[in-house]
């Protein structure tokens, strides 16, 4: 394998795991929280951060970076005083993962909200009326129950921020080493005469992760499953 793929092949491969891996971390502990929200509670506005949650997934991807660019570039409305503090996401691997963060994150809170919708609150308030206190009900009783969307969520997010590209190369380019990822990189070998065999390389590899990450989700969700109707 390592003779397989090229020096370049594999810095996208490294680039795109990384990317995925921290983008999918970072908006963990955000989704759960919205999905909460927007399962559980009732607030003005409401429907507004569900309309703005699900946005990326109609809008086109190139209008989502354009909008990150504007908004987190080096003159933009946040990148302008975030970069004075030294943080900058324009250009950078940090941007790649900002934008697939955003462009996972609708699959990542409808997973989590269905799988609290469909807990029965019942069992919580039997909970409550038993003594517990509403964070040790959360904890032993919500949050397990909430795993197999939780898993599914990260599942979904992090294939998406791998396979991430329009937003992507809108809001940081396509820089070897910096934000070539795998898409990107497939991209840029496709516009070059005998690319075709490193692309394809690359494709396979992506197909390889996705499925290894689906079959893993999969084989997890089970065992938690089974773990939650042995209790």
């Amino acid at each position: 394998m390592t003779d397989w793929l090229g020096p370049e092949e594999w810095q996208a491969v490294a680039l795109s795991l990384k990317v995925s891996f921290w983008a999918t971390l970072a908006s963990l502990p955000a989704g759960i929280l919205t999905a909460f929200a927007l399962a559980r509670w009732r607030f003005p506005g409401r429907e507004l951060l569900n309309g703005l949650v699900h946005l990326p997934l109609v809008l086109p991807p190139v209008v989502t970076g354009y909008l990150l660019l504007l908004t987190f570039g080096r003159n933009g409305a946040l990148g302008a005083p975030l970069a004075e503090l030294g943080i900058v996401f324009a250009f950078r691997w940090t941007g790649a993962a900002l934008a697939a963060a955003i462009m996972g994150f609708p699959l990542m809170v409808r997973a989590i909200r269905l799988s609290i919708e469909a807990i029965d609150v019942k069992l919580e308030q039997a909970g409550a009326t038993l003594g517990a206190s509403r964070p040790f009900v959360f904890l032993t009783l919500t949050l397990p129950l909430m795993l197999p969307g939780i898993l599914a969520g990260t599942i979904l997010a992090f294939a998406k921020a791998m396979g991430e590209f329009g937003a992507t190369i809108t809001f940081v380019s396509n820089i070897p080493g910096e934000t070539r990822t795998i898409p990107t990189a497939i991209y840029a070998f496709l516009q070059v005469p005998g690319g075709e065999s490193a692309a394809m390389k690359l494709v396979l590899v992506s197909v390889a992760i996705s499925m290894l990450a689906v079959l893993l989700s999969e084989a997890i969700g089970r065992r938690i499953a089974s773990r939650i109707e042995g209790v």
